[in-house]
């Protein structure tokens, strides 16, 4: 077996001299063994937020896909599958909460790593912070309507903005039964619907005309994979509680394949469905003459108006969920970089109680915060604006990494020949298409921003650019290190070394 020459030091001989304690090495590490499959895949699977994303996004891929649409969620699921084959495969060999900047530096040396760990952070950042708008939007919109409660969005954000960070600093158990009830309750809400339309069978009877060439290859398409792509992330971030995991080599592979399996399924299932709510032409006409009413619509028919009004309360919720998913995998970020030197050490401590990074929990619910401040004193929507324009650069940024990951699950095993007995489909095939397909779905998005945004070019691409420039500052950070603090470069991509290791 062969390593790279840029791969990092396997034991605390090998370390360089001079190695800084971790930034636990005083308190105490985040808890291990105590979360299952079931509960990472409610973390996961909440970050990408079902409820909102099929009565909010869902209509508008019929609108421009056509009554194909349902195709492109499945079609995107199968393409994520082929990526988590390789991800999965090299999960053996990633011992802590690093992800994509342990994945990418294990694979492209450290400075692609921690290109990619400034990108992960930037890009989880803004989709969290951004759905602070859609969550004030909603909860605002929602107690007006049901409760005659009429406050600003943002106190409704500020007040969801706390709420995440408590359930972030208590145990990362309280956190996974929270959202698996959120879960539950938001999925359960869709199935309803569902399950109604099957029993009435639908407008016209049932019809799979979705599945016929002619419906899934026309033009609209383009825009319609770009977002279902969009629609899945968060899953990649199963590798992210991988300390926390019992038994984290079969835990986290599961996890992501069961996450993505569900998401596939579970997307093309109801898009369907609320396309056989109104009927294949009428379907379209309704995505384009209404499309955040069309899912209510369907539930007020088939369900009735308290299923409707039950529908908006999930909705909130499910934003709720998200916004704490996404804390977490922040968090742990925060966690895994100061623990080799690359962030402040702060934000590696744990709480000697609640087992969570309460410090980088606190920066994190902070910077929040001051978002939400400043849009709401400049005077931006709190959802064309400060949501969608501040969630698309983070959607491209983790379409992006999720390429470049590919691609490093292919070199770490092409550099690495002996260190595992997993068939070349594993660790070539699968990596290379992965990356191709990913490579492409990320230009897809970039292409179609504007369905995402609903700005120009004067917009969009901007928006586009904050992410290479992100990438790109991480390598020259890197670099800077490496010939102005080689100590602390070496120290980049120890993912295997346990934190308590490194203080030795």
């Amino acid at each position: 077996m062969t390593l790279p020459s840029d791969a990092p030091a396997t034991s605390a001989a090998a370390r360089p001299p001079g190695t800084s304690p971790a930034p636990d090495a005083a308190g105490r590490k985040l808890d291990r063994g105590i979360l299952g499959v079931g509960d990472i895949v409610f973390f996961v699977v909440a970050a990408a937020a079902p409820l909102t994303v099929m009565a909010g996004v869902a209509p508008f891929a019929i609108a421009f896909g056509g009554i194909g649409a349902p195709v492109a969620y499945l079609a995107t699921g199968v393409v994520l599958a082929l990526f988590a084959v390789g991800f999965t495969t090299m999960t053996a060999h990633i011992k802590n909460a690093g992800a994509f900047y342990a994945y990418i530096t294990r694979g492209l040396g450290r400075p692609a790593g921690l290109g990619a760990a400034l990108l992960a952070v930037f890009s989880y950042n803004a989709i969290q912070i951004g759905m602070f708008g859609a969550f004030g939007y909603f909860a605002r919109t929602t107690a007006n309507d049901l409760l005659g409660v009429d406050l600003p969005w943002p106190v409704w954000a500020l007040a969801g903005v706390v709420v995440v960070w408590f359930l972030g600093f208590r145990s990362i158990n309280l956190g996974a039964k929270v959202l698996g009830a959120l879960l539950v309750a938001e999925t359960g809400i869709l199935l309803l619907l569902a399950v109604a339309v099957l029993a009435k069978g639908g407008a016209h009877g049932l019809s799979l005309s979705a599945l016929a060439p002619s419906n899934v290859l026309q033009g609209g398409m383009g825009g319609v994979l770009g977002l279902s792509f969009a629609a899945f992330v968060g899953f990649e971030a199963t590798a992210i509680y991988r300390e926390e995991a019992r038994e984290p080599q079969r835990t986290v592979p599961r996890a992501t394949y069961v996450a993505i399996a569900f998401l596939g399924l579970f997307y093309t299932f109801i898009t369907w469905m609320i396309i056989q709510a109104f009927g294949d032409t009428e379907a379209v006409a309704a995505a384009t003459e209404d499309p955040s009413g069309m899912f209510f619509t369907a539930m007020t028919h088939y369900v009735g108006g308290w299923a409707t009004d039950l529908q908006r309360v999930l909705i909130v919720t499910s934003l709720l969920a998200a916004l704490l998913a996404f804390h977490n995998t922040i968090t742990r970020y925060g966690y895994a970089l100061a623990a080799e030197g690359a962030a402040p050490a702060a934000l590696g401590r744990v709480h000697p109680r609640h087992g969570s990074p309460w410090i980088g929990g606190a920066a994190q619910s902070v910077l929040a915060g001051a978002a939400v401040a400043v849009a709401a004193v400049i005077g931006a929507d709190p959802y064309n604006q400060f949501f969608l324009w501040v969630n698309s650069p983070g959607v491209v940024g983790i379409l992006l990494l999720q390429a470049v990951a590919g691609f490093a699950v292919f070199s770490f095993f092409r550099r690495n020949p002996g260190i595992t007995t997993a068939g070349r489909f594993r660790t070539v095939v699968a990596p290379l298409a992965s990356t191709v397909l990913l490579c492409g779905a990320t230009a897809l998005v970039c292409w179609k921003l504007d369905l995402f945004t609903g700005a120009g070019p004067g917009v969009n691409w901007p928006l586009i650019a904050i992410v290479p420039v992100v990438f790109l500052t991480g390598v020259a950070l890197a670099l800077r290190l490496r010939s102005r603090r080689p100590e602390l470069y070496a120290r980049l991509g120890t993912t295997e070394a346990d934190p308590a290791d490194l203080a030795a």
